[in-house]
């Protein structure tokens, strides 16, 4: 486990791009946190509504990051947590990532022809082959552990943290008691994320965002 006040060696993340979850929205609780964190340390933040096709969420994230300096840092929870990895070893960057989605492939496998409507967004879509296309060939063969911190929980009801720790081994990671998918205890994170890019946090200096 790692403690909350190891900082990551590389430099300090010059901005953040967070990225969410499947059929979620970049106004979420967790995406308005980040903001309020990167507000508090006077960070630019981008947190994008992604499109549920993987490759047009991938386009939208990847051409966000000029916006964010040279040395920007990903951070992404679950469907967001791939999409993050990808970017992450396409530029070498550091990321962040909570309760990711390992090899989500198999995971829109078991979800082909579920229909979906964004709370958020309003987007209706369904889940279709095409979608585990997009995802499929964008996947990285090898990911570098030294660039990650993952965030997970023991009882995350949506995704197993062994497929984490097994496919990120090596990586820095927090293993949070309890728990669901959502991460509800972000806020008591944020000085473990923001040194993982190289910035000093104080614990509690960010209030957590309710859910609307």
């Amino acid at each position: 486990m790692l403690s909350p006040s190891t900082a990551s060696s590389a430099a300090a993340a010059s901005g953040v791009l967070y990225l969410h979850g499947f059929n979620s929205a970049g106004a979420s609780p967790k995406a308005r946190l980040i903001k309020a964190a990167c507000a508090e340390l006077g960070l630019p933040c981008e947190t994008p509504d992604l499109s549920s096709q993987a490759a047009d969420a991938l386009r939208l994230a990847e051409s966000l990051l000029p916006r964010l300096g040279p040395s920007p840092m990903l951070m992404g929870s679950s469907m967001g947590g791939f999409l993050a990895t990808v970017l992450a070893e396409r530029h070498e960057l550091p990321a962040v990532l909570v309760n990711p989605a390992v090899r989500p492939a198999r995971l829109v496998d078991t979800m082909l022809g579920e229909s979906f409507v964004n709370a958020y967004t309003g987007e209706r879509f369904v889940v279709e082959q095409g979608h585990r296309d997009q995802i499929a060939e964008m996947t990285p063969e090898v990911v570098t552990p030294g660039r990650y911190l993952l965030l997970l929980v023991t009882e995350d009801e949506t995704l197993d943290s062994a497929d984490a720790f097994a496919a990120y081994r090596g990586a820095k990671a927090i293993l949070h008691p309890g728990g669901e998918h959502g991460f509800n205890a972000l806020a008591d994170y944020l000085p473990a994320v923001f040194a993982h890019g190289g910035h000093a946090l104080a614990p509690g200096r960010v209030a957590p965002v309710p859910a609307e």
